[in-house]
């Protein structure tokens, strides 16, 4: 009897094409590092707000979700910035968008569908492409992926970039396939993230320090210095506030799709599955060694490649844990509205 299809994902085939053997560390054997990526955890976290945000339109009900998220803020570092940054960010969102041009059709959309050999037109027996979409919206009666980003910064090369974007555009040709409906293009809805840092303040020692040197450069030999005390939640809260004011923090992008373009990306989906099915078949997942630094900082799977896969490092630093996991369905997402 044959195997059920395998479930991929843009992530999968996109990793495949920056490295192989990362692909195997991750879809094969299975492994993450214990250890996760913050910045990671945030773009959930503004996923899960702008979800709730375009089901119900209720502030108060996005201020709790953030809350609780970030349960240990009062303790945690990480939580309390998260928090902090979520909160400006929402409430900026709700006031900007506080009404829309656009209808909400669906929200958090999975699909799944065959992938198809161009040159016959058969489906894959050894593969299959999943993936969830932010939204899918209807404006001026043309239906549209909604994809939601958050971003360091927005200038002309991001823009640019948007172009290239593999996952949205097979996304929304599978969108058309399976919903029946056609996708004129992708509406980016792209969330700056503000670099500002709460104020720490000094220390008792620090204060004596920096007092000494101004009383050393005094010439009535006094100085007025005042110890500079951490920055209230309530002071760097409003100091976010009015960064969030700025027209830049939040930026609306079209972006039309081409039919040739789907044809391509077609094309190159149904390549790499071959290469896939090839690689497993001789064991032979190769690394690219440059992309372990592709982002300023190591693949997770760095030390395993660097160890020849020393287990020692697997059972210390590694988990197992099933693949696709954008896929599954949060504790706090209820069923997205269809048409």
């Amino acid at each position: 009897m044959a195997s059920a299809p395998m479930i991929t994902t843009y992530s999968m085939w996109s990793l495949f094409r920056n490295c192989r053997k990362a692909v195997e560390w991750r879809y094969v054997e299975q492994l993450v590092t214990l250890q996760r990526d913050r910045n990671l955890h945030f773009g959930s976290l503004i996923h899960e707000c702008l979800q709730t945000w375009h089901q119900r339109r209720d502030l108060a009900e996005v201020l709790a979700l953030i809350d609780r998220l970030c349960p240990n803020r009062l303790q945690d570092e990480n939580q309390r910035r998260d928090w902090h940054l979520a909160t400006a960010m929402m409430r900026a969102y709700s006031t900007r968008y506080a009404v829309e041009e656009f209808e909400v059709i669906a929200l958090e959309k999975t699909f799944e569908g065959p992938i198809v050999n161009p040159a016959t037109g058969a489906a894959s027996r050894s593969f299959v492409l999943a993936g969830k979409v932010d939204g899918i919206v209807r404006l001026c009666g043309e239906y549209f992926v909604l994809e939601h980003k958050t971003a360091s910064q927005i200038d002309s090369d991001y823009l640019e970039k948007l172009w290239t974007d593999f996952q949205i555009t097979i996304y929304s040709y599978y969108i058309e396939q399976t919903m029946g409906i056609p996708i004129t293009g992708i509406l980016y809805n792209v969330l700056v993230k503000a670099k500002l840092q709460q104020g720490k303040g000094e220390t008792e020692q620090e204060f004596q320090e920096r007092r000494a040197e101004l009383l050393a450069k005094s010439k009535t030999g006094r100085s007025t210095a005042k110890r500079r005390m951490p920055e209230t939640d309530e002071e760097y809260q409003q100091r976010l506030v009015e960064k969030y004011t700025e027209p830049t923090m939040l930026h609306r992008e079209m972006l039309y799709l081409s039919r040739d373009r789907f044809d391509i990306l077609r094309a190159e989906l149904w390549e790499l599955t071959q290469a896939f099915l090839d690689a497993r078949r001789r064991g032979v997942f190769y690394q690219n060694t440059a992309f372990c630094f592709n982002y300023q900082r190591p693949c997770p799977y760095f030390a395993l490649c660097r160890s020849n896969g020393n287990p020692n490092l697997i059972d210390n630093f590694y988990e197992r844990v099933a693949p696709n996991e954008e896929l599954r369905v949060l504790p706090s997402e209820t069923p997205a509205p269809v048409f």
